[in-house]
């Protein structure tokens, strides 16, 4: 593995926000988890300074943005993205995807991101599934901010693939006791992961049996079947744009939840790349609670 700076020179921050760090890891191994999911590991000297960031997050759901660059230009990588684009054209602009750390191993010293991989659709997927030691990967982050309730009653973790990583740290950082429902949505049986769950933590594996990503319904229809635990509960509800709506309406007009107990979000949006998908959030469209729209 070849040494490179320990992270790329940050960029000044915006509305008061901490300046973006860049950092620069090498593939070092890869691991298909299932049928359509791959987990890679990185590696290199910006791990130690990355590793700090990430504990001080002290979040199940850290995410990254993954730098992914146009093959003709041809640049040798790293490379300082933010600078880069000061050089290129719009078209030619370096393009980013939003992946969840799976985990951070200090004893390996490796970052572990899981990809959904869908044959050669997207960007991220076909990059990781054909992932090789050695190859580059440059991102900033992390951001991110759940981490399950200690003194919840029971816990409701829903999403599809896109949030199962997310999902599968927050059932790990579960208290022995804990006890509730995760629904997880995925294409088949072949894609079920093993996972090291509470006894008191049911686990609904729902298979959309090659129905499209995006259009399933089966998240809402379970979780609206549901027999409500008594208690109070905290939720994670993440995956595509329209069906976290759905879910939106199932959890605060159905069953009257409080944002505080509610980490809720669109991870992605049926039909949209992520560069639309992104420019979307300030829109009424790209809002969970529309109240929120900025001007």
């Amino acid at each position: 593995m070849q040494t490179q700076p320990a992270a790329a020179p940050a960029r000044p921050g915006r509305s008061g926000r901490p300046p973006r760090v860049q950092t620069n890891l090498q593939v070092t191994r890869t691991e298909w988890l299932s049928k359509h999911m791959v987990r890679v590991f990185a590696s290199g000297d910006a791990f130690d300074s990355f590793a700090e960031r990430y504990a001080a997050k002290e979040a199940t759901d850290p995410y990254i943005k993954i730098f992914f660059l146009d093959p003709s230009l041809d640049v040798e990588l790293p490379v300082n993205v933010a600078e880069l684009k000061e050089t290129l054209p719009a078209d030619k602009l370096p393009v980013t995807r939003t992946y969840t750390v799976r985990r951070v191993d200090r004893e390996t010293r490796e970052v572990v991101v899981d990809f959904v991989v869908h044959g050669d659709e997207g960007l991220a997927g076909p990059w990781a599934a054909r992932a090789k030691p050695g190859d580059w990967m440059m991102f900033n982050g992390p951001g991110g901010a759940y981490r399950p309730a200690p003194d919840a009653d029971w816990y409701l973790l829903a999403g599809d693939d896109s949030a199962l990583p997310a999902i599968a740290a927050a059932i790990e950082a579960l208290a022995p006791d804990a006890r509730g429902h995760a629904f997880l949505e995925v294409d088949s049986e072949d894609d079920v992961q093993e996972l090291e769950t509470p006894a008191g933590l049911k686990i609904h594996w729902l298979f959309r049996h090659g129905q499209t990503p995006g259009t399933a319904t089966m998240l809402c229809d379970a979780i609206s079947a549901l027999e409500w635990p008594e208690g109070r509960v905290d939720a994670f509800v993440h995956g595509e744009r329209g069906e976290v709506k759905s879910l939106r309406d199932v959890l605060f007009k159905d069953h009257g939840l409080s944002r505080d107990q509610v980490s809720i979000s669109g991870y992605w949006a049926y039909g949209r790349a992520e560069d639309a998908f992104q420019a979307e959030k300030r829109t009424e469209v790209g809002q969970i609670f529309p109240e929120n729209v900025q001007a």
